[in-house]
């Protein structure tokens, strides 16, 4: 006699970039937040006879960017909290720039909110609220996320029974710690969970190597028939439901 295959009991998500494109929402943030920061210096600056300097004007978001990712290299376990290294890249840089230690903190402290409220500013895809709604009717629900986004501040987190800020662990995925984390809280096995993500590094491979299954959100990819056991393609996340129709789940 066959074993029988388990029925699937939980769903697990990535968040950015599987229910919501996440590319305009980080261009805008990382550009809104530098943006604040330069301008509201510069008017604390001015009032200080002899500064009129611009943070703008000496270091530039490109140097922004790298000197996050250099620090992302120097604290391997830090890589995945991406809230502590642009905090830690903003004080490094505002003291560059000739702030105090004293003060760079304080700047930095005051544009993380900002940050924070443009990271918020995301557009789940329409289908992703009904489609939630009806998942909970079947399914529990859990979303594990690299991301810095306060998920929890958003009323579409009232879906999901567990969500887990990977990358505060401090064990990003691909580590397998946030995925075991999510299982345990669940109580569910992982031949009986599916993952639905758009990374093959970060949500496929870790998902399988554990014995889940995974839904690779994939839109640009032509379809691949030799894709592992287990690993079902789509191209949005609409498709779900079908492919859950299609295992009989």
């Amino acid at each position: 006699m066959m074993p029988t295959t388990p029925r699937l009991r939980a769903l697990t998500f990535d968040l950015d970039d599987t229910l919501w494109d996440n590319q305009g929402v980080m261009s805008r943030t990382e550009a809104g937040h530098y943006a604040w920061l330069d301008d509201q210096l510069a008017a604390w600056l001015a009032q200080h006879p002899g500064e009129h300097r611009r943070f703008s004007d000496v270091i530039s978001i490109e140097r922004y960017q790298a000197h996050r990712q250099q620090l992302a290299r120097q604290n391997p376990l830090r890589r995945g909290d991406f809230t502590w290294i642009r905090e830690r890249a903003l004080v490094e840089l505002l003291e560059a720039f000739g702030l105090s230690r004293t003060s760079a903190w304080l700047w930095a402290a005051l544009t993380m909110p900002r940050f924070h409220a443009w990271r918020l500013q995301v557009s789940p895809y329409p289908e992703v609220e009904p489609l939630l709604q009806s998942l909970t009717r079947q399914y529990r629900l859990a979303a594990i996320t690299n991301g810095n986004l306060a998920f929890h501040r958003l009323d579409l987190s009232r879906h999901f029974e567990v969500i887990i800020a990977a990358g505060e662990m401090p064990a990003p995925k691909p580590d397998a710690r946030p995925f075991l984390a999510t299982l345990g809280r669940l109580g569910a096995k992982p031949a009986e969970t599916l993952h639905v993500g758009d990374s093959w590094k970060e949500d496929v491979l870790p998902a399988i190597r554990l014995g889940m299954h995974a839904a690779w959100i994939a839109p640009h990819a032509e379809p691949d028939p030799t894709l592992p056991e287990g690993v079902h393609q789509l191209s949005h996340v609409r498709e779900l439901p079908a492919l859950l129709a299609k295992l009989g789940r």
